[in-house]
């Protein structure tokens, strides 16, 4: 059935003006509650109307979403990217039909619209062993920022924690658990909840910045004032982010973001030889299929896993 809107205005099912997407859009928002997806999907969006309006004719169904996620894999966006993005444009749809701007059916073949399949890619960026290395040795020693960076940056990378993780982090939740430091009651992305194990380099670089910062309780992270006095504020978001690209710079190395630490993380404990199950629990993922994908799992055909257990074959099997 043809919207009552566009029947009453003339126009096409398929037809959508600026005004109306803009009108969708903030549905769309108003339904999540998490301030990062609102971010993530403002963004998705926006660039989704950008290419739209660049086209020769304004239409919205499942044939331009199609060609908008080929667009999107010219760019060699990850494949998650490219799903978030598609993700959003379905809620776009959904909006836009509830709005009564686009058709119910028109809505369906839209969200019908299958993602790019990521299962082994890589995503993102991760660091080797020896840049890991670098990136904290890069971290200055001298002042209170630079033991600040050096905290955040040893977190971010030993622990696999996220920025909202480290903003949040208060000294209670750093505790002697099994003979060692974890950090307890961690609320993570879906409200997850975990323990993560601190490795002892990890917590000699949280000790260094503790020490000298004087901060005893509450949160662990402090913002520092130009003239470089430790101030009570929590740090924010974006002094973690600014942390992580001081010590990179330092380092030499490029394009460097919070989040490429937690991959870097997850890669490393699994060159390492580490569980995949158990490095799923550090990071707090809802699925394994989530952290294969952080490390970029691939098939090894030269260290196949299946030669190292040897069954003993009978010289004569006739």
């Amino acid at each position: 059935m043809v919207s009552q809107k566009h029947t009453e205005r003339g126009l096409r099912p398929d037809l959508l003006t600026i005004p109306e997407l803009e009108q969708s859009k903030a549905a769309v928002l108003n339904t999540l509650p998490s301030v990062h997806s609102r971010r993530s999907y403002t963004f998705a969006i926006d660039r989704f109307i950008a290419w739209y309006c660049s086209e020769p004719r304004l239409t919205f169904n499942r044939a331009v979403v199609v060609r908008y996620r080929s667009h999107l894999e010219g760019l060699s966006l990850s494949a998650s990217t490219i799903n978030s993005h598609l993700s959003a444009i379905r809620r776009l749809a959904d909006e836009s039909a509830e709005s009564g701007w686009l058709t119910p059916e028109l809505a369906i073949g839209i969200r019908r619209v299958q993602g790019v399949k990521g299962l082994g890619r890589r995503i993102g960026n991760w660091l080797s062993q020896r840049q890991a290395q670098e990136l904290v040795n890069a971290a200055s020693k001298t002042d209170l920022r630079g033991w600040r960076d050096g905290a955040i940056v040893g977190l971010l990378l030993g622990c696999g924690l996220r920025r909202s993780e480290v903003v949040g982090l208060t000294l209670e939740q750093l505790q002697m658990r099994e003979g060692r430091w974890v950090i307890v009651d961690l609320i993570g992305k879906g409200r997850r909840l975990r323990t993560v194990p601190v490795p002892s380099w990890s917590k000699q670089l949280l000790d260094a910045w503790l020490s000298h910062s004087g901060v005893g309780e509450g949160r662990v992270f402090r913002r520092i004032s130009k003239a470089g006095k430790r101030q009570e504020a929590g740090v924010t978001a974006n002094v973690v982010w600014y942390a992580v690209k001081r010590c990179a710079r330092q380092a030499g190395i490029l394009n460097l973001a919070p989040h490429d630490l937690r991959r870097t993380c997850a890669r490393l404990c699994h060159d390492c030889s580490g569980e995949l199950e158990q490095i799923r629990f550090l990071l707090g993922h809802a699925s394994v299929q989530t952290t294969e994908r952080y490390i970029g799992s691939k098939q090894k055909l030269q260290d196949a896993v299946n030669d190292r257990f040897e069954i003993s074959v009978a010289s004569d099997t006739a």
